[in-house]
Order: C-alpha cells, then structure tokens, then sequence
C-alpha cells in the first residue's frame, strides 16, 4: 500500500512537471530518469543512479492508466562513470523509430540495488 501510495504521489508531480509531449525528467531519492520523444512516442530513455557496485543493473516498467505493471525491457548492465567527485552508473535505451505508448502511460526505471522508482507521464 505504501508503495502504491507512493508511486501515485511520484506520477502527480511528475505529470505537473512534465510538458505535453514524451520528453520528461525524474527523480526518486538515488536514481533518476531521463526520457525523449515526441508526442506518446519515446525515442531515448536513460537513467542513473549516485554510486558504484557492482552487479549495478536496471530495467524499464510501465503502468497503463488503469494501474497494471508490466516489464518493458529485461535487465540491463549500468556503466559506472566518474567525473570529478561525482560517481554515477548508468544505463540507456534507445529505439530507432520510436516507442509509442498510450496516453496517459508511466515509464519508469528500477534499479537492482537501490529503491526508488522514478516515472514519467506519457501523455499529448
């Protein structure tokens, strides 16, 4: 229940943030989300997450309006990257052509080895 609750309370600001149009950016405490498109088709979505480990993996899920879950992609192996004092790993998707999605669809990420599930409203 606390997680549902929470994911509704990440949706709404997510969706009063984001403009009308696939391009959004989230966060949920240690990692983040990134994703670029046009209209409800998503072309590109990377995400991160602050530090190294290892066995760093991420996958991509979706929610349709109605509340169903569904694994978008299988488990991805994140890259660790260092620039200066900052350490992040990071994982990326891209579709040639696009991804569309039905209006009103969350796109979010979870990491492995942190909580936190940041979402992005699809949406016209």
């Amino acid at each position: 229940m606390r997680k549902m609750i929470y994911a509704v309370t990440v949706a709404a600001v997510v969706f009063a943030a984001a403009p009308a149009h696939a391009n959004a950016k989230a966060e949920d405490g240690q990692v983040g989300l990134s994703v670029y498109g046009d209209g409800l088709r998503v072309d590109e979505v990377g995400a991160h997450m602050e530090g190294h480990g290892t066995g760093v993996r991420a996958r991509l899920i979706t929610y349709t309006s109605k509340g169903y879950r569904s694994e978008l992609t299988g488990w991805k192996d994140a890259t660790p990257v260092s620039a200066a004092l900052t350490k992040l790993s990071t994982v990326g998707w891209k579709w040639k052509g696009g991804k569309k999605f039905a209006h009103g669809t969350r796109l979010c990420v979870e990491f492995n080895v942190v909580q936190g599930e940041p979402c992005a409203v699809i949406h016209r």
